[in-house]
């Protein structure tokens, strides 16, 4: 029998914004726009699903005159995704 899969994470989009948190200690907005593809929108919208959800903890500071938004993953986004590639590791017929 498969496990079920997150739903939270079956978005292309969060599923590659917790990639790449999950190997950086923390990433800025730009970043993730940038190495995600994704519109400045698209990613507020999607970081905002995993922040409600505990995956993702969110800075939001002023540094100069700019606004910054610091992203990091928490140990239960952690946990999250480690149990996400588990279960999809078990629709690999061996």
């Amino acid at each position: 029998m498969f496990k079920e899969l997150d739903p939270i994470l079956l978005s292309q989009i969060r599923l590659s914004i917790m990639s790449l948190l999950i190997s950086v200690e923390e990433a800025d907005f730009v970043f993730l726009r940038e190495k995600t593809g994704a519109t400045a929108g698209n990613l507020s919208v999607n970081i905002d699903k995993l922040s409600e959800c505990g995956y993702v903890k969110v800075r939001k500071y002023i540094a100069g005159k700019r606004p910054r938004t610091v992203c990091k993953v928490t140990p239960k986004g952690i946990k999250a995704f480690e149990d996400y590639v588990t279960a999809l590791q078990s629709y690999i017929v061996k």
